[in-house]
């Protein structure tokens, strides 16, 4: 990981800057799991930042100070570790998208070669955006990463799992949308009646598997 930039972002916050996504996953877990975890009153992913709050009381010259030895210093030995403390969802998929015989022809791979890709390698939530419980999801095979649609659908129906970039992800409602489309899954992004209402949260490994 290059060395991040850290800039004061307020009175009470500071914003990392990294140059990869990947380096996202990497601070979030350093700061939640770390010792700075006693300073920071939030932590807020983006796709090449993030943001940390400072717990009331910490000022920011202490927090940048701390900043240092739990950020720079993480390595990947580190990232596997937490990636076990976050915890892991397993999302059920119905593999047939409307646009998955395209992903196979972009990809250069069977339509069975691309679920197979998808569900064999578990996948990480980098940050969430776009819509209340939709997780950009990073880690992937790499050779599934394709390019978003030319034409994007006015309307996408909640459940869908689709590509784009180096990303997956899973639509939490109806919505438009440009991702290429896999398939679907019944399970509940979003629910106000849970306790927390997205089912994936920053730094959580998910597992896909064919319905």
């Amino acid at each position: 990981m290059t060395t991040p930039r850290v800039l004061p972002y307020g009175d009470r916050a500071l914003l990392v800057e990294v140059d990869e996504v990947s380096d996202v996953v990497l601070v979030t877990d350093a700061v939640r799991t770390g010792a700075l975890a006693d300073l920071v009153e939030d932590v807020v992913p983006g796709a090449r930042t993030v943001l940390l709050v400072a717990r009331p009381g910490t000022g920011l010259p202490t927090l940048r100070q701390r900043v240092a030895p739990d950020v720079f210093a993480v390595d990947h030995a580190r990232s596997q570790h937490n990636r076990q403390v976050r915890g892991e969802v397993e999302i059920p998929v119905t593999y047939d998208g409307p646009d998955l015989e395209e992903v196979a022809r972009l990809t250069g791979l069977g339509e069975d070669e691309v679920v197979a890709a998808h569900t064999g390698t578990p996948w990480r939530v980098a940050f969430g955006g776009f819509a209340p419980g939709f997780a950009y999801l990073v880690g992937g095979d790499p050779r599934l990463q394709v390019p978003r649609r030319d034409d994007p659908r006015t309307r996408v129906p909640a459940g869908a799992v689709g590509l784009a970039g180096e990303f997956s992800g899973v639509y939490p409602r109806e919505s438009p949308g440009g991702w290429q489309l896999i398939g679907r899954t019944e399970a509940a992004m979003w629910d106000l009646d849970r306790d927390p209402p997205a089912l994936l949260d920053p730094g959580t490994t998910v597992r896909f598997t064919p319905a």
